[in-house]
């Protein structure tokens, strides 16, 4: 069931509906891009109609900031669980070995990203790793690297930079790399690679994932996590007044 929450559509799944509804979209061969909001999406969104008729477009939107579902609960929007990005990434390489599926590999550092293939390769063995690229690039190399993503004969791709920016990018190249499932999963890499920890499980159960990793990169975090949370919490307010008052 699809829902609408802050301006955003939001699939109402659990992680197994999540894999399941991927499964389809595997058979049906329909190239497609997945996405996921947080609350910094949420207001990357309400600054950029670019970004948020990308986001809304996608066949396949998940909840992966515990942010959303406690905007849910507020705005008598409830949903099922969190799926978070780099749970489903996770899921999924072994979906693509289950399959026979060949997944590519496009972003971060080359340091990371030749981590995350050594790591990969030794988690799934059994897995047919159709290629990588590091995220560094110029605009003018973005059409020779979705053609060499084409020729790698990619089922699965997975971006890992930045919002905007990888929406804009998978939403121009999703045709032309020839991929079915194209899946920005932002910091997942460094989190796979070990340049970057994931919360322990009971902060995470907390929701205070954030925390952590503002603890961990307080310079580069402080905008996002604690400027953000407030603007976050803003359009949530703002929306619970609207539905109040009509």
């Amino acid at each position: 069931m699809r829902l609408k929450l802050l301006g955003s559509y939001v699939d109402n799944v659990t992680m197994a509906e999540t894999i399941a509804r991927v499964e389809e979209i595997m058979i049906a061969k329909t190239p497609t891009q997945h996405v996921v909001i947080n609350a910094s999406k949420i207001n990357l969104m309400k600054q950029d109609q670019k970004l948020a008729a990308i986001v809304n477009a996608a066949p396949l939107i998940n909840a992966d900031g515990a942010s959303i579902l406690l905007a849910g609960k507020l705005l008598n929007t409830p949903l099922k669980e969190r799926v978070t990005g780099i749970d489903l990434f996770v899921q999924l390489l072994q979906v693509n070995e289950d399959k026979g599926y060949r997944p590519y590999f496009f972003g971060a550092t080359e340091e990371v990203v030749q981590t995350v293939i050594k790591k990969v390769k030794q988690g799934y063995p059994n897995l047919d790793i159709a290629g990588y690229r590091n995220g560094y690039f110029t605009e003018e190399e973005s059409p020779e690297i979705a053609a060499d993503i084409r020729k790698s004969g990619a089922d699965m791709v997975f971006v890992a930079f930045s919002s905007p920016m990888k929406e804009y990018w998978i939403d121009t190249y999703k045709e032309a790399m020839g991929a079915t499932f194209v899946m920005g999963v932002g910091g997942s890499f460094d989190i796979l690679a070990g340049k970057t920890k994931r919360a322990p499980e009971w902060m995470q159960a907390a929701h205070l994932e954030w925390l952590y990793r503002l603890l961990q990169e307080p310079r580069r975090m402080f905008k996002r996590y604690l400027v953000g949370n407030l603007t976050f919490l803003g359009h949530v307010l703002k929306e619970k007044w609207q539905l109040r008052h009509g």
